[in-house]
């Protein structure tokens, strides 16, 4: 089990385990279909978003990491979602990093700063676990944040959803 900080700060977000309280915030973001363009499946209902977030819940119990709420640290806004979770690819153990940012905050650099600040918490509290981020192949958004961290597609994958691309730090090797 990884024992994830429950609580990040950046200069101008706070990214904090996710819990019951998010669950108007998800419903909105995630169930928005421009947070879902790239998504062949579309964006879930309300129902369905309100499991994700119950299951994003599960990860922090069962795993001790999960997704935070990335919250404006000047407002106390919650704007999105995101950060590790445990994955196997390939056979290996890797942190996938997942985000999401509601499209009213999009091009404020939001996503690469919550992003950064988990790929730094994972280099320095379990550099054994490679992060890796996985994404639909025209999400072209994603891959920018992807690359701003310093990674590069190193491959694709099959996901339930279909083709992915894979992107890894080219700084860091798999182990495993």
């Amino acid at each position: 089990m990884t024992s994830g900080p429950a609580e990040l700060r950046t200069d101008r977000l706070l990214l904090r385990r996710v819990g019951p309280g998010d669950l108007r915030a998800a419903i909105a973001i995630l169930t928005d279909p421009e947070t879902h363009r790239f998504n062949p499946a579309g964006p879930p209902s309300p129902e369905e978003a309100a499991e994700l977030l119950a299951d994003w819940q599960d990860h922090w119990a069962r795993d001790g990491i999960g997704y935070w709420a990335v919250v404006l640290a000047e407002s106390g806004e919650v704007i999105g979602f995101g950060g590790l979770r445990h994955h196997r690819l390939d056979g290996r153990p890797t942190f996938n990093l997942f985000y999401r940012i509601g499209p009213g905050h999009w091009g404020r650099g939001y996503a690469p700063e919550m992003a950064r600040a988990a790929v730094e918490w994972a280099d320095r509290a379990r550099p054994d676990l490679p992060v890796v981020i996985i994404t639909d192949l025209d999400n072209t958004p994603s891959q920018r944040v992807a690359e701003k961290l310093g990674f590069a597609h190193a491959g694709d994958s099959i996901t339930i959803d279909g083709p992915v691309l894979v992107y890894r730090r080219q700084d860091v090797t798999m182990t495993g």
